[in-house]
């Protein structure tokens, strides 16, 4: 069973990340509001320098409160006093009336703050709207690919042709040029780059904009011309090609008042591929355009900075979410692309709104999330309201953006099924092992080290604390069989580290080494718990399907059981 500390520890945690994380519909904590990160039923007090530590212990025990010192109380006199919430005023009220009491706070959180230092993202309100900041804790978009089917981008220098200055950073991989039907799919006419930007702009560089998932792959998909038309089967030939490309999210910032049934062939079959479409809901100030008023397509519609509609954007039954569409600033090209012309324009648009929520399914599909209806599912549950009638529903579809909420709730939900499940199998496996024989104790670190490696990741609390904008802290924060997303989330429908073949590998290697065998049954309890958290939770695109993936994970699951067995068994271990 698991010891009381454990418990302990493992609630205080999940407190404090709902807190951070923001619980649902919660609106974003005002500058001003100071009590954001205090912890409930917590006070620091500082008592007088002079008082003796007895004294102190007298006085708080009168109180009937629980505390605890600080690292340096010996020199300090500073106490952690814990009081149910709702004796807390009345605590702090007769502390403060207390002579030796010097301070009396509230005792509040701290987590590392990413600011980019992006000279123009003080101007880029519309980041900041959709909780762009908050949500890099939790994701960055490593590993994501996102397809940008417009006019372009600039992602290359080929011919008169250059990569743009604040994309440096930013991968592009391999795109294709349906209007010179070559696989140069530069920009020339400042669209397509724009609308990549609020995607992944290079961030934290130093230079220009940022970038909602900055880290994600941009994949160029042209299908619109230098004067920014094309066609309805070319715009189904580019989703059929990104989806078979290796995208798993398309933007498109685009539209027609067509509804091709060709098209919507191309998006059934990008659908079916595990991709996310988020496409413009238009600029008619009517109904809703198409691509974005089509079936399973995230349709967009344009907010103001004051959360109204946007006077240009359409609206009707083909909008699901709302997202920041009027004075979106980002890089773009001028002159063709050509002399290496580059400049930062604030643009209006549905055109604009749709890669924010593009920009949040890369942060998704990063943290694991990459079947398209449970990205729409967290995109949507997470959104902030803002109008519960009929009129409010055609104009904001569920609401607003809101990446932070959305990424936190998934990150949390998927750190407690993965701490739950790796419990559970600790228990069963230590449990069917006692009633055979005298087995060693699961709680040492060589076992749950590699546990928690595996499982839920050795650094969970990170994205709850310290955020994963460090390449080897994300690293660390993920679980092993989440590394292969950062090759490139699409071999994660394989889980090709969530077998048990890794550890099976590994304990052939190594079982006559007996101080191996604690490490050897961790990583197999980790990547059990893992699966059997991801078959109940699902979320992840595979080609083997959702039950499929779901009877793979069960059957390595228990494989991984039966080998920790096997390695942790005294006899096992005595014998070698």
């Amino acid at each position: 069973m698991l010891r009381p500390a454990w418990l302990l520890s493992l609630s205080l945690l999940l407190v404090s990340g709902a807190a951070l994380a923001g619980g649902p519909g919660s609106p974003a904590p005002s500058v001003a509001d100071e009590s954001a990160d205090d912890i409930p039923g917590e006070l620091a007090v500082d008592f007088a320098d002079d008082l003796p530590p007895g004294r102190i212990s007298e006085l708080l025990a009168r109180l009937a409160v629980t505390f605890a010192p600080s690292a340096l109380e010996a020199d300090t006199r500073v106490q952690v006093v814990r009081v149910v919430q709702e004796r807390l005023d009345e605590v702090r009220g007769a502390l403060e009336k207390d002579s030796r009491v010097e301070v009396v706070e509230p005792h509040a959180r701290v987590r590392a703050l990413f600011v980019p230092n992006d000279p123009l993202l003080k101007d880029q309100w519309h980041l900041t709207r959709v909780g762009a900041e908050r949500a890099w804790d939790f994701s960055t978009g490593r590993g994501a690919t996102v397809a940008v089917i417009d006019t372009g981008i600039a992602c290359e220098r080929f011919e008169h042709f250059d990569k743009a200055s604040d994309l440096a950073k930013t991968r592009c991989v391999a795109g294709y040029n349906f209007v010179t039907k070559s696989e140069h799919a530069n920009d020339d006419h400042g669209h397509g780059t724009h609308v990549a930007g609020t995607i992944a702009q290079s961030t934290n560089n130093g230079i220009g904009a940022a970038g909602m998932a900055f880290d994600a792959r941009l994949m160029p998909v042209k299908v619109l011309s230098q004067d920014g038309v094309g066609t309805t089967t070319d715009v189904a030939d580019g989703i059929r090609w990104a989806a078979d490309h290796g995208a798993q999210v398309i933007n498109l910032s685009l539209g027609s008042s067509r509804n091709s049934r060709i098209m919507q062939r191309a998006i059934d079959h990008a659908r079916g591929r595990g991709v996310t479409l988020v496409a413009a809901a238009g600029n008619s100030g009517g109904p809703v355009g198409y691509p974005g008023g089509s079936a399973g397509v995230i349709g967009v519609s344009a907010l103001t900075p004051n959360d109204q509609l946007a006077r240009f954007s359409s609206r009707g039954p083909g909008v699901d979410l709302a997202a920041p569409g009027v004075d979106v600033v980002q890089q773009t090209i001028c002159n063709g692309g050509r002399d290496r012309c580059e400049r930062f324009p604030s643009y209006n648009g549905t055109s604009m709104a749709s890669p924010h929520v593009a920009g949040a399914a890369a942060l998704l599909v990063s943290l694991g999330v990459s079947e398209p209806a449970q990205v729409e599912q967290a995109l949507t549950r997470g959104a902030r309201k803002l109008s519960g009638s009929a009129e409010g529903r055609f104009q904001f579809g569920a609401g607003a953006l809101d990446a932070a909420t959305t990424l936190g709730r998934v990150a949390l939900e998927r750190t407690v099924a993965r701490l739950l499940a790796l419990a559970l199998v600790i228990f069963v496996v230590f449990r069917s092992l006692r009633r055979r024989e005298p087995v060693a104790s699961p709680w040492t670190p060589h076992f749950l080290l590699p546990a928690l490696f595996a499982g839920p990741g050795l650094l969970f609390f990170a994205p709850f604390v310290i955020g994963r904008h460090n390449d080897l802290v994300d690293l660390l924060a993920r679980p092993l069989p989440d590394w292969d997303i950062l090759l490139g989330a699409s071999l994660h429908g394989f889980l090709p580290l969530g077998t048990v073949l890794l550890p099976f590998g590994l304990t052939l290697l190594l079982f006559g080494v007996p101080r191996a065998r604690p490490v050897l049954g961790g990583l197999a309890v980790g990547i059990a718990a893992y699966l059997l958290a991801a078959a109940v939770q699902g979320g992840i695109h595979s080609p083997m399907g959702r039950l499929g993936l779901a009877l793979f994970a069960v059957a390595n699951a228990v494989a991984c059981v039966l080998l920790a067995r096997l390695v942790l068994a005294e006899k096992s271990l005595a014998s070698g």
